[in-house]
């Protein structure tokens, strides 16, 4: 389980010199590729100089911006924290929400979020989650992503597959009128994912952030105003 480690984008920042990075002996030509990317990246650079640890958090900011989903959390789980940029920006959109992350990788400290280093996919994990909250969450966040093997529709699969999970687990822990938003591949949530959702919640939107790279795949699904069980057990009746 992975996160997007190179962040997200911010409106500001932009421009500057265009930095040319020369191929070293012990450095592949696509490891210098991506090292010029990073060092050209202006939300990469804007990441640095706001002091958040990804480009990342630019995406959750732009989401923010279009659907306003933060301010109104109280409890919040970031599923695939690591490094930490989309709890940073909760804590400074929304201070007094609680926040509980999970990864299998190190996530280094934030004031105000308690992290879990285990598996989300671990069956112990839900339960965790909730007790390091201490209550049922209102948002379930998750910039889950399985790591790629080059093979597009493998990794939209494995993707999809990270997303579903997530989504089953908001279904089964989100207070009536919570929110759940996650990371999909290019032609979005597939149609048992998306058929979950809409049951559950009132309305489930795709977006692709201006932060997300032109050459990414990645889209977010936005689940907004879940019904509660009794709520999507209606639904599924009519």
């Amino acid at each position: 389980m992975s996160n997007d480690k190179s962040g997200g984008g911010s409106k500001g920042g932009r421009g500057g010199l265009h930095v040319r990075v020369k191929t070293a002996r012990k450095r592949s030509v696509s490891s210098t590729r991506w090292l010029q990317r990073q060092l050209n990246d202006p939300y990469v650079r804007q990441a640095q100089a706001e002091g958040y640890r990804s480009r990342a958090a630019y995406k959750l900011i732009e989401l923010d911006e279009k659907f306003a989903f933060l301010k109104k959390a109280r409890a919040v789980v970031d599923l695939g924290i690591t490094p930490g940029g989309w709890s940073q920006v909760t804590r400074k959109v929304n201070p007094r929400a609680r926040i509980a992350g999970i990864d299998l990788l190190t996530c280094e400290p934030i004031e105000g979020v308690t992290i879990l280093e285990m598996d989300f996919m671990d069956d112990k994990a839900p339960d965790a989650l909730i007790e390091a909250l201490g209550s049922a969450p209102d948002l379930v966040m998750s910039d889950m992503a399985a790591n790629t093997v080059g093979h597009q529709q493998t990794d939209h699969l494995r993707t999809i597959g990270l997303a579903e999970t997530a989504a089953d687990f908001a279904i089964q822990t989100l207070v009536p009128g919570g929110a759940f938003i996650a990371k999909v591949f290019a032609g979005g949530a597939d149609r048992q994912l998306l058929t979950m959702l809409k049951h559950n919640f009132t309305t489930v939107k795709h977006a692709k952030p201006p932060a997300s790279r032109k050459g990414s795949p990645e889209l977010y699904v936005i689940a907004q105003g879940f019904k509660g069980r009794r709520g999507a057990e209606a639904v599924e009746k009519e």
